[in-house]
């Protein structure tokens, strides 16, 4: 049974999700292992290890994350997602998709106290 994001839309959903629940583990097998995050100025985090540490300290600063993709595009099984983050996502072999670059911009992101 496949399990992960069907669509890059739903993908962006359960990004979203993680972030609000902090959930760094369930995080990373929505990256690929080789992925990148870079959020606002932060330098890049790479892999998936990086990338749940990144989230953390993300969180620390009362920082999270709301999907608002304004433009999906595709290409097979390549995806470009852009709202107020910029991503790029692709199809694996067991058909879900995951982040294999994620751009965000900590001016857009949300404090936890405004998603309540």
């Amino acid at each position: 049974m496949r399990q992960g994001a069907h669509t890059p839309e739903e993908l962006e959903t359960l990004f979203e999700d993680a972030c609000i629940v902090g959930d760094a583990e369930g995080l990373l097998p929505l990256f690929e292992q080789g992925a990148v995050l870079v959020a606002g100025g932060d330098r890049e985090a790479r892999g998936r290890e990086e990338i749940a540490r990144a989230a953390r300290a993300m969180w620390g600063r009362d920082r999270s994350y709301i999907a608002d993709p304004r433009r999906v595009l595709q290409a097979r099984d390549t995806a470009l997602s852009v709202g107020s983050s910029i991503n790029v996502l692709r199809r694996g072999s067991d058909g879900a998709w995951r982040y294999a670059i994620a751009l965000m911009d900590l001016d857009q992101l949300t404090t936890k106290k405004e998603q309540r």
